[in-house]
């Protein structure tokens, strides 16, 4: 595993090479953010994005995903992965966010993970797409990335999360994951990653079997 020094060097290298990353997912209200998150697991950015538009006109409320209820929610889903259960998820989402907040997505991590549908990862990245609030979320390319280039070690998104949070320099961490997920997206990919073309191979420390 990487040094604090290490670490340091990297989060510096690759904070030059995103100094202001964005999530690519489209969004402009809260209610539309976490909509799209929900529906990016096991799908991609890319796929969740043609969905977005007609859902957000559709479903642009927390109150009109309970009246239309899982019949009316679905059809603007059915595109994406597990759309039955995601659906299930928004609605009552949803509910809960009108019984109880208003009608208003909560802004602390501790409450988020509570609500249906919302996870670690999922309160993370909203938290830190939303209010640029210090998480990392765990996604799969942050995960994979954690192992390959030595960051830390976890058996789960969770574990790797707890992690990251404690050896990643303050200063870093509010970029850090959307920073990590465009390199492995389009640059330190699974199969095949792009090895000349990366900004930090000079600090890359990952296995020389997984450069390619």
């Amino acid at each position: 595993m990487l040094s604090k020094a290490e670490i340091e060097q990297f989060c510096e290298a690759l904070h030059e090479v995103h100094p202001d990353p964005k999530c690519e997912l489209i969004w402009h209200t809260p209610w539309e953010l976490i909509m799209a998150i929900i529906l990016s697991a096991q799908s991609t950015d890319k796929n969740v994005n043609r969905v977005t538009p007609e859902l957000f006109k559709g479903v642009p409320t927390p109150k009109k995903a309970v009246e239309l209820g899982e019949d009316g929610v679905r059809p603007f889903v059915k595109s994406v992965n597990y759309f039955n259960n995601k659906t299930r998820s928004i609605v009552a989402l949803a509910q809960k966010l009108l019984d109880e907040y208003n009608g208003e997505m909560p802004t602390d991590f501790d409450t988020l993970v509570t609500l249906p549908g919302i996870g670690r990862k999922t309160a993370s990245v909203f938290l830190n797409v939303a209010y640029h609030k210090p998480y990392i979320g765990v996604d799969t390319h942050v995960f994979r990335l954690a192992h390959r280039l030595k960051l830390c070690t976890g058996k789960t998104p969770a574990e790797v999360q707890e992690k990251l949070e404690k050896i990643i320099p303050e200063k870093y961490k509010t970029g850090f994951a959307l920073a990590l997920v465009l390199l492995g997206r389009y640059i330190c990919q699974a199969r095949k990653p792009k090895c000349g073309e990366c900004p930090l191979y000079t600090i890359c420390q990952a296995d020389e079997k997984e450069k390619k």
